[in-house]
């Protein structure tokens, strides 16, 4: 399984030196109307579900999965610095907000409009947590290194402390999704759920620790996205793939990993209402991916998609194989990917993250909602009138 951690779980995609600053955004309509909410940039930290081309700059690994085609293929008609067909929930928050799309730190120091730091594999662990307990990842990549890169970045965004709080008032944080992979690497390797189960609280103090310390520098709104139901996932449908029908769900999902993510989330959320009592003049925004993902597998023909199988792939019984995967020579591309949840067999398909994005922005997907974060922060004074 290690393997397929490293050369197939956390790459995301790039081959052209304008993948993130000279791409044209104006081929598709956007998600909502512009938000009167006075956002200047987007500050974003998480692992592939962010990344807009981190890894690719930093690795310079362009022969490997999501660097190559078809990845990009929907939106920007090139690879993009994405792992998808086309943009993720991050392009859609942008959006939204009226803002261009986030570019990657790796490519972007200066922090002008914001800085994407999510890296695609990233844990929010150190790496020496895991190997402390007998267990190698394959990445270098972490949730603490992240925020030092925002650090390094502050002498050009801000001069004083008093500074830093006038730039980051006007400022979002994403804050991932990350944690995910700290429990994938231990899955892929089918590692028992009730020693997964130990590692939840780590993810989530480490999460806890980042956001307290951003608070600390002047961040005022945060937006922090809980795990997507894994156990409808095409990777680990086939790698926990049984005949025992008591273990799937109606849609077909496994039970046991969804299950999980729920466990997860709960104990992030509770983690956060921690952190609002710490800081109540601050937005800490819970964005749930997990139910604004489930009605996609619950009753997919009524967004339109046709089954759980992945878009890109070969063989098995959901279109995908951990040794052809999507963009391997002798891969199979499906002919719409609006049609399908999936994109690669770990990823989803823009359409997928855009629905997913407009159930957190415009629903009920988020707590406390998204849509009331203008009245929140006018009422704390945190926005400049």
């Amino acid at each position: 399984m290690r393997s397929i951690c490293e050369q197939r779980w956390i790459t995301i995609a790039v081959v052209t030196a304008t993948f993130v600053l000279a791409t044209s955004y104006s081929e598709s309509p956007p998600l909502l109307a512009v938000s009167p909410c006075p956002f200047t940039s987007i500050f974003s930290f998480g692992d592939s579900l962010a990344d807009t081309g981190n890894l690719y700059l930093a690795s310079h690994h362009p022969s490997e999965d999501c660097f190559l085609p078809p990845y990009g293929e929907t939106f920007f008609h090139h690879v993009s610095g994405r792992c998808s067909d086309g943009r993720l929930i991050i392009d859609f928050i942008a959006e939204s907000l009226g803002l261009p799309l986030v570019k990657a730190y790796m490519g972007n120091k200066n922090g002008d409009g914001g800085a994407n730091f999510a890296v695609s594999g990233a844990t929010a662990l150190e790496p020496s947590f895991f190997e402390e307990r007998g267990f190698s990842v394959p990445t270098n990549y972490s949730l603490t290194l992240q925020l030092n890169w925002f650090k390094e970045l502050l002498p050009s965004l801000c001069n004083s402390s008093t500074d830093c709080l006038e730039v980051f008032r006007n400022s979002l944080f994403l804050m991932g999704e990350i944690g995910g992979n700290d429990f994938n690497y231990l899955l892929f390797q089918q590692k028992s759920i009730s020693e997964v189960n130990t590692y939840v609280p780590y993810v989530v103090n480490a999460i806890a620790s980042v956001i307290h310390e951003l608070i600390g520098i002047g961040a005022r709104t945060l937006i922090v996205p809980g795990n997507l139901p894994i156990g409808c996932s095409v990777i680990y449908l086939t790698i926990y793939e049984t005949l025992d029908e008591k273990q799937y769900d109606q849609s077909g999902c496994l039970k046991w990993l969804n299950e999980f993510a729920e466990y997860y989330n709960y104990e992030l959320q509770s983690e956060l209402d921690k952190l609002r009592t710490l800081h109540p003049h601050t937005n800490i925004i819970y964005a749930d991916y997990y139910n604004a993902a489930l009605p996609l597998y619950r009753d997919p023909t009524k967004f339109g998609f046709i089954s759980l199988k992945a878009c890109c792939g070969k063989g098995g019984s959901y279109n995908f194989n951990t040794s052809v995967m999507c963009g391997y020579s002798g891969t199979n591309v499906c002919g719409d990917p609006s049609k399908h949840i999936g994109w690669d067999g770990i990823h989803l398909t823009e359409a997928a993250y855009k629905l997913i994005a407009q159930a957190f922005i415009e629903g009920p997907h988020s707590q406390p909602q998204f849509s009331s974060l203008c009245l929140s922060n006018v009422n704390f004074g945190h926005f400049n009138s």
